[in-house]
């Protein structure tokens, strides 16, 4: 082969292996590329649908969950502003480190424990459980929330701010870790009396509970 033409071949190279360090380089500091949302193809009516309101009513409607709302409510009474801050000031702080009594004391109670098998039997379709008192503080969940106080939140003014029996669906969200729609479903609950003690929030893989609705299983 011809000098001028090695130079020529070992230039190619040298610009092919520029150009790809480049390009590397570019997509470091771009990040990971984002999965993008595909639109559902039934509507929320379609996907939660008043039989899966009353499924979750069933499961909810149980001693364990009852009891621990009745327990909570009567222990710890009508909270000033002030401690509910600082339970929920706390419980972010814990978040952060190793030490963390507060959240294990609510994950290691019996309802967070029925909550995690409610969410592990669902098989995919419950993303999140977590159930407040009447102060918005929750009393039992599937797994640690960011937060443990839920009054400012539609999910909690919406359902006990509102009265029993109430249901407020929140709007769709896209998980782009998963690549999934979600949706939280709000229940307020209430007791014998038919007052409402608490509420419970679950979260809904969309995309999964559409799956299962076009192949024709029951969700």
């Amino acid at each position: 082969m011809k000098m001028w033409l090695v130079d020529e071949v070992r230039s190619l190279r040298t610009c092919l292996a520029t150009l790809a360090a480049s390009v590397f380089a570019l997509c470091l500091l771009a990040g990971p590329v984002k999965a993008e949302p595909k639109a559902l193809t039934l509507s929320m009516d379609e996907l939660v649908t008043d039989d899966l309101i009353a499924d979750i009513r069933e499961w909810v409607n149980v001693p364990v969950v009852t009891e621990a709302l009745r327990s909570r409510n009567q222990g710890a009474g009508q909270l000033e502003q002030s401690e509910i801050d600082a339970l929920d000031a706390k419980w972010r702080e814990e978040t952060k480190t190793q030490d963390q009594p507060l959240i294990t004391s609510v994950l290691a109670n019996p309802l967070s424990s029925y909550l995690y098998r409610v969410q592990a039997r669902s098989v995919g379709l419950f993303t999140e459980l977590f159930v407040m008192d009447r102060n918005g503080l929750n009393v039992g969940q599937s797994s640690v929330t960011s937060d443990y106080w839920q009054g400012d939140e539609a999910k909690f003014q919406k359902t006990v701010g509102v009265g029993p029996g109430t249901v407020f669906v929140d709007e769709p969200e896209f998980n782009e870790d998963t690549a999934t729609w979600r949706a939280q479903i709000n229940l307020t609950i209430d007791n014998a009396q038919g007052q409402s003690i608490g509420a419970i929030t679950v979260e809904v893989n969309l995309t999964e509970l559409e799956r299962r609705k076009l192949a024709g299983v029951g969700a």
